[in-house]
This record gives C-alpha cells, sequence and structure tokens, in this order.
C-alpha cells in the first residue's frame, strides 16, 4: 500500500500515468484519526505544476482508452468490482479512520458507492445512440455517444469512498481519463481505491490522483486539458467552481450544500418517524448533504413527538469508532470544525430556540482528544434564526413547529437550498400535496434519507447544485459524453448523382 495502516505517519504520494509519485510540495496539511486527534498522514499542498503533470499524464492515455472497445473497458470495471468487495472491510475501516463514521455507516457508504460501479456495468446498453433509415429521400441519420477526454472530480471530506465512485466509473467506462482531487482532510481511502483500479487492470494514466487544497483546485479548474468537473462540497465553494470552471470553458456538475426540511403529520406513526428522523439527524454525526437537520411537525404532531425524539436521541451512545465498540454515532471530522459546530450552537441560544438536548458537554472517557459532540436538538425554532437558515454540518437538529402542511410548504419556498425533503404521514393527499409543491429536488415520503440510488440521479435544486445535467444515473452519462449526429447519404457511381429504382422494385413492377 502507498499509505500504511500502520501507526506510522506517512506523507500521500500522486498517482500519475499509473506511478505513484513523491510531490515536491513543500507546505503540506494534516490526516488526523477523529476519534483520538492522532495524526495518520500528511497530504501534499500541489500546486499548478504538479496539477498540470498529472492533467498531462491523463491526457496522454486518452487516445488508447477512447479506442479501447467498450466492453473490454467494462471488463476492467466488472474486476474492479470483485477486487472492492475482496476488500470491503479494509476499505470500511479506512473510511472509519479517516473521517470517523462508525463501521456501520463506513460499509453503508461504501455499498451505495458500490451501487454506481454497478451501474457502470450497464454502459454499454446505456450509451447507445439512435438511428433512423430514410429520414430523407436515401439519407440515414444516426448519433452516437463520446468522451470528452481528461475528467476532474473534487470530492469532500464526508464520504471518502461513496462520493469519488459517485464519478469514475461512469466517466471512464464511457471512455474519458480522470483525474481525482479527494479532500486534503481524508485522502486515503481515495488512495487505496486507487491501488483496487490499477490490480483491476485500468492502464496507467486512466486514474490519477493529485493532492492539495486551493491552488490544486484552481489548476483543474483553469486547465485548457481539462474538460468536465464534477464536485460535491459546500454552496459557496459550489458557485465557485461553477463559475471558474464554466468561465474557462469546462462541463460543470456541483453539488452543494442544504437544509433538509423533514414534515411531520399529526397521523404519521410516530415511534417510526423518531426512529428515521433520528437516523437521518444523527448519522454520521450530521455530516451529510442528506442529514435531515430541520424538523416540522406539523399541528399536534409536536406534542407526540418531542418527548419521544428526545428521550430517544439522549440515550445514543457516542464514542471512537476505531475500536471494539460500535457507538450510535462518532466525532465530528476535525478540531476546527468542532469549535463551528459549537459556536453555532452557541448562537442559537443565544437567538432564543429552546435548546431541548444539550450535546457540548459530551465527554467520551477512552478518546479525551476525539472530536466529539453529542447530539443537539432544539425546539421552538423561528424560520429567521441561523440554526434554521444556515447548514450547520454536525448533529444538531432544529424544529420549527407550524400549524399546517400549507406553513411547511411555504417555509420550504423560503429556503435558499433544495437538495432534499422528506414527509411522514399516512394520507396519500398530503403526500401528494407536499410531493407536488414542495422546493426541493429529492422527495421522500416515510424515507428519512431521499438520496437516490446510482440508476437515479442526485437532483438538487436551487443554492444545492449548480449545472445542467446532475450527479449519478443517465444525467451523469450524458455530463461525461458528448453527442455526434451522422448524416448519410450513398450515390450510385454510375449515375451520375442521381439514385435509380432499386432492382427488386423494377423487377416487381407490374404492367
Amino acid at each position: 500500500m502507498v499509505v500504511s495502516q500502520s501507526s506510522a505517519v506517512k506523507t500521500c504520494d500522486l498517482l500519475a500515468g499509473g506511478k505513484w509519485v513523491s510531490s515536491k510540495a513543500t507546505e503540506f496539511s494534516n490526516v488526523y484519526n477523529p476519534s483520538t486527534g492522532e495524526l495518520i498522514a500528511k497530504v501534499p499542498m500541489c500546486k499548478a505544476d504538479e496539477v498540470d503533470m498529472v492533467v498531462q499524464e491523463a491526457q496522454k492515455a486518452f487516445p488508447a482508452w477512447n479506442d479501447t472497445p467498450i466492453v473490454e473497458r467494462t471488463r476492467v470495471m466488472y474486476r474492479f468490482k470483485g477486487l472492492f468487495e475482496k476488500h470491503f472491510d479494509d476499505i470500511a475501516r479506512s473510511v472509519s479512520r479517516e473521517h470517523g463514521k462508525t463501521f456501520a455507516e463506513a460499509k453503508a457508504s461504501a455499498s451505495r458507492g458500490i451501487e454506481v460501479v454497478e451501474f457502470a456495468l450497464g454502459i454499454p446498453s446505456l450509451i447507445m445512440g439512435e438511428c433512423m433509415e430514410n429520414i430523407a429521400t436515401n439519407v440515414d441519420c444516426e448519433t452516437m455517444r463520446h468522451p470528452l477526454g481528461v475528467c476532474a472530480g473534487i470530492t469532500p471530506f464526508n464520504f471518502p469512498a461513496m462520493v469519488p465512485l459517485w464519478m469514475y466509473p461512469i466517466a471512464i467506462t464511457c471512455g474519458n481519463t480522470f483525474v481525482l482531487k479527494p479532500s486534503e482532510k481524508v485522502p486515503l481511502t481515495s488512495m487505496l481505491i486507487g491501488e483496487l483500479l490499477e490490480e483491476a487492470g485500468l492502464p496507467p494514466g486512466v486514474f490519477n490522483i493529485v493532492h492539495g487544497g486551493k491552488d490544486a483546485v484552481d489548476g483543474l479548474l483553469t486547465h485548457p486539458l481539462v474538460k468536465a468537473i464534477s464536485f460535491v462540497g459546500s454552496t459557496g465553494i459550489a458557485k465557485y467552481i461553477y463559475e471558474v470552471g464554466s468561465k474557462h470553458g469546462k462541463r460543470v456538475q456541483a453539488a452543494g450544500g442544504a437544509k433538509n426540511h423533514i414534515i411531520i403529520m399529526p397521523d404519521a406513526d410516530m415511534d417510526l418517524t423518531v426512529q428515521a428522523l433520528q437516523s437521518s439527524a444523527f448519522g454520521c454525526a450530521g455530516e451529510r448533504c442528506m442529514a435531515g437537520s430541520l424538523a416540522v411537525p406539523v399541528g399536534e404532531a409536536a406534542e407526540e413527538l418531542m418527548p419521544r425524539l428526545v428521550e430517544s436521541t439522549a440515550k445514543m451512545k457516542v464514542g471512537r469508532t476505531d475500536g471494539d465498540v460500535a457507538p450510535d454515532m462518532g466525532p465530528v471530522i476535525s478540531a476546527d470544525h468542532l469549535k463551528k459546530v459549537r459556536s453555532l450552537i452557541d448562537l442559537g441560544v443565544k437567538e432564543g430556540a429552546e435548546l431541548a438536548l444539550d450535546g457540548r458537554d459530551l465527554k467520551v472517557a477512552d478518546a479525551p482528544n476525539g472530536y466529539f459532540l453529542g447530539p443537539t436538538i432544539f425546539d421552538k425554532a423561528k424560520a429567521d434564526m441561523s440554526v434554521v437558515k444556515e447548514e450547520i454540518f454536525g448533529p444538531v437538529l432544529s424544529v420549527v413547529r407550524v400549524e399546517t402542511i400549507e406553513d411547511a410548504i411555504k417555509l420550504g419556498q423560503e429556503c435558499p437550498y433544495g437538495n432534499g425533503a422528506v414527509i411522514y404521514t399516512n394520507s396519500g393527499k398530503t403526500a401528494r400535496q407536499f410531493k407536488r409543491y414542495f422546493n426541493a429536488g429529492m422527495i421522500g415520503i416515510n424515507v428519512g434519507v431521499p438520496a437516490p440510488m446510482a440508476w437515479f440521479p442526485f437532483t438538487g435544486w436551487n443554492a444545492s447544485f449548480y449545472g445542467d445535467l446532475h450527479i449519478q444515473g443517465r444525467e451523469g452519462i450524458q455530463f461525461y459524453t458528448q453527442q455526434k449526429m451522422t448524416m448519410t447519404r450513398w450515390f450510385d457511381s454510375k449515375s451520375s448523382g442521381k439514385f435509380q429504382d432499386p432492382i427488386w422494385k423494377s423487377k416487381n413492377t407490374t404492367k
């Protein structure tokens, strides 16, 4: 392995042209185990020259990979799937170690990632063009999809395996080469997977890794050989990626942040709702763009919901995720992020939200240096409060009580984001009204986290997405390919450009 799982602190290498290369960078970022605060690796902050070197290697590999039959490209991905499954627990442990997810959460996220590989195995049938014979007199027309060239992915810290897997299996199987810039907070899992792609027989230069921060990102956004950029992260950065990448002539799909609403109607099954709401709000320590961070009980639903929710959530076990005992929730990603989330909780108290469950004083006895925060619940929050408007990206749930479903829908219309929204109800009429009018691209009905499986696109709206073609599904194939249309007419060389009746027609003409 390029980066070992041992206790020794390693420096991450770049993957360029099939070789693991030591960076010449002079600045490095630290990678910590969030459960313990232990330094586990160092990541080079690459500049534009090293970005260029990696992109050039990807460009060199593109012509041969483009000419590789799509069935052969798919077979490489099939072998990769087998290796991924063989090393599944190793990948999940890597995710837990560098991000802090529980082992169960890490395995679940890796499973969702491998679904994209399974989707990519069907690309030979999904990428087919269309054909029409005799669209005009003796003229046939057809379309085919062609890869773009070098594509790049810039991925966040919260899903070290899953989010990159949203991108490169589709891009590579479609015939592109790929440069991945993983988050500098969680580079190790991507490097482990890079080794598996090599072992699967992917030719050198088809998949590459460059490390870094803003300089590396800007190097990709402005590089003339990079044709497309895929990004997942915060809204501010997504907007920047879209604007700069588009300015430099690239296709861009940039998924941003969210404030996902969960509507609870009085007729909902409260036991199931509490369980799902707790999982949605506090799973992965709330560090996911599909987290249900805003609960909206309607009418009398609040009186039944809140006591059950607070009582159940208070029993959640929070602890280190790198040991033998499995907690319900792990740490947040870093000391700085812990400080940020705490400050937003403090602000919520100052603005007058009722703190129904306070996780700020949580201590984990066997991990005093870990980045832990207990589940936190605000009740009776108002629409103009920071804890309602801002994406906290931590284990914090805000509750806004409303009187009617129309009030809940109006609250959603006022939200600048638009990733996901969920309703818990047994009324088909109410569910249909919610599905039709709520201002979000991914809707759940009695489903806690409405994140689509690989066969459907991740359809964020508003400030949750910048671009035209979304990540995953058929839109992902469209994003990583471009159509070519061909019209064909063949003349009879003996007819001076004129068409003659076919023989069969002349022989069968009746007198």
